[in-house]
């Protein structure tokens, strides 16, 4: 007798890799690459790629299809205004391996939306660290040792106007982040929803 699966069990123990947070503009991301490339030897880390650059919100990990739904919709609820983040901060975890940019005085409307999503995230299941947020951009991983790091930072600005849910793929030895949905700001158009 052969055994055959079903296909609605497998559909729902399929989990997927989630967070939610503000994309960078493409010019913005590019301007960060060219300055992470004159301010660091290829030595430091592993450079994120221009494209998988982001201010994470939440990190909502292994996420079936049924709750990621319940996470959208909750999403979908917040009415915020948008607001501008500045990138004027550097530092270096060594524990973890990061090197980020930072916002040394983050704007309200970024810390509200953070706390919001990751308040919905938490009585939806979803770990959440007990760290404070600490919002931030990765520029590198696997820095371990010590690095100098440059005295100021570039000062890039750019202006939320909505937020996204990301999926973490990895394939081929590399890990891409996928647009799942994005919510507008401020009554902002919404941009995209892959559902």
């Amino acid at each position: 007798m052969i055994n055959t699966v079903d296909k609605t069990r497998v559909r729902e123990t399929h989990l997927r890799r989630l967070f939610f947070a503000l994309a960078l503009p493409e010019t913005l991301q590019q301007n960060i690459v060219q300055w992470r490339a004159d301010n660091f030897p290829p030595e430091a880390g592993r450079p994120i790629a221009a494209a998988n650059l982001h201010l994470t919100l939440a990190f909502l990990g292994e996420v079936s299809a049924a709750k990621a739904q319940i996470l959208q919709q909750q999403a979908g609820r917040i009415s915020q205004s948008g607001f501008n983040v500045t990138l004027d901060d550097i530092g270096h975890w060594p524990g973890s391996g990061v090197i980020w940019l930072g916002c040394k005085n983050p704007p309200r409307g970024l810390l509200q939306l953070a706390q919001l999503l990751r308040s919905q995230a938490a009585r939806s299941g979803c770990y959440q660290t007990p760290l404070p947020f600490h919002p931030h951009v990765t520029l590198l991983r696997g820095a371990v040792r010590p690095v100098a790091l440059p005295a100021k930072t570039h000062n890039e600005s750019f202006r939320a106007d909505h937020f996204l849910l990301y999926e973490s793929v990895f394939a081929r030895g590399r890990t891409r982040y996928n647009i799942v949905q994005s919510w507008p700001l401020a009554g902002s158009e919404r941009r995209f929803d892959a559902n």
